[in-house]
């Protein structure tokens, strides 16, 4: 069996205006059945849409290969590097790892051509390539770029590896909003939705799209037992004192019976009082255990810290009133609540295993995005962990 690779997606800035960003994850993840292992917005300057145009126009000998890289380059140059108002345009960049993963990318995402084949690869559904009848391009949109062999992969996400400070992470401004009560919200893609490679990820995201708002920051991340108790801490005293009531009634029958003995209503409200913090704060345990894979009573004080086993990808997404478009879309809590069309009612099964969690307020979303680390960059640790020097 040969070694885990590297690849990667950029998706373009027209691809994300578009909102394919769902669609498009949905075919990687489902298409090539590999890990999304990193992932980052960037705003490339001019300097890094250079470097990358310029590394993806070779020498070669093949005049059809001579073309299409000319072609990739020019609109890297055109669609990637600041307008002529100094604009910065949003790419995301994805990193898939894998066996084999740079062939099973480059199959998902397909080859540039002008006629539509069979395949259904990304490009076949949201590139274009229109040509003259001179057979000449007259307008290109590839939907996404990769590198077709390990050795650009690596020469390619070390350039994009050493920007990812200075024109990668949260994009603050950079995206023109209309006047309004413009906003940032969090979202948290929950580890439901990576329990095999399927398109729910991007389903998810695919539903996010319809509020119109714009991604500006996005990140893989496992959440440590520390960061999921934290994120969830003021969830804690909610469920110990909602418990209490549901223990006084579950418990006092069995009490009764057990004992031979009715009680009071006083001392019903005392048992409730002495299991229902201990039974909210299970439930809180089981939280933390879905969203990290391990529950606090059950790890050392090393382990605590540590990145979890549970997969999220953590989406910031800003706009006028952020935070009520998406939790319109997200749906309440419970997925048996929810009105159709909402992200719990179409992926949700239980109050706790429901998709996806999002800020209920503009505080909320400040207060939680420093606790996933949305400003941490993570992708330049696995870069140089897998090539050594960015250099």
């Amino acid at each position: 069996m040969s070694a885990d690779q590297l690849s990667y997606v950029l998706v373009t800035p027209y691809s994300i205006r578009k909102s394919r960003t769902g669609g498009i994850i949905s075919r990687l993840i489902q298409r090539t059945g590999l890990d999304l292992v990193r992932a980052r917005m960037f705003a490339p300057s001019q300097e890094l849409a250079e470097a990358y145009a310029a590394m993806t126009a070779t020498n070669s000998d093949n005049a059809r290969h001579r073309a299409t890289q000319e072609l990739i380059r020019d609109y890297i140059l055109k669609n990637f590097a600041p307008a002529a108002d100094g604009q910065r345009q949003r790419v995301m960049l994805l990193v898939f790892k894998g066996e084999n993963a740079v062939q099973r990318v480059m199959d998902a995402v397909g080859h540039i051509v002008h006629e539509r084949t069979s395949g259904e690869t990304i490009r076949d559904t949201y590139g274009d390539y229109v040509t003259g009848a001179d057979g000449q391009p007259t307008y290109f949109e590839p939907a996404v770029l990769t590198a077709p062999n390990p050795l650009d992969v690596e020469k390619h996400l070390k350039l994009w590896a050493r920007y990812s400070d200075s024109d990668g992470g949260l994009l603050e401004n950079v995206v023109k909003h209309a006047e309004g009560n413009v906003e940032k919200t969090l979202v948290l893609i929950k580890p439901d939705n990576f329990r095999f490679p399927s398109g729910r990820p991007g389903g998810v995201i695919d539903v996010f799209s319809r509020t119109g708002l714009s991604i500006i920051g996005f990140k893989v991340h496992h959440m440590s037992v520390a960061e999921a108790e934290e994120f969830y801490g003021p969830v804690l005293a909610f469920l110990q004192d909602k418990f209490r009531e549901r223990a006084a009634d579950t418990a006092s029958p069995v009490v009764e019976k057990a004992l031979g003995m009715t009680l009071e209503a006083d001392q019903k409200k005392a048992l409730g009082d002495l299991l229902g913090p201990i039974w909210g704060r299970d439930n809180w345990e089981s939280i933390v255990e879905f969203m990290a894979g391990n529950r606090p009573s059950k790890v050392s004080a090393e382990q605590r810290s540590a990145p979890g086993s549970q997969k999220i990808i953590a989406i910031v997404y800003q706009g006028v009133d952020a935070v009520r478009k998406i939790r319109d879309v997200l749906g309440p809590t419970d997925p048996s609540k929810a009105p159709a069309g909402t992200i719990r009612k179409e992926f949700g099964n239980t109050i706790m295993v429901n998709a996806a969690h999002a800020s209920d307020s503009a505080e909320s979303a400040q207060r939680e995005m420093p606790i996933v680390g949305i400003h941490k960059n993570n992708l330049k640790p696995l870069i140089e962990e897998t090539y050594g020097s960015l250099e």
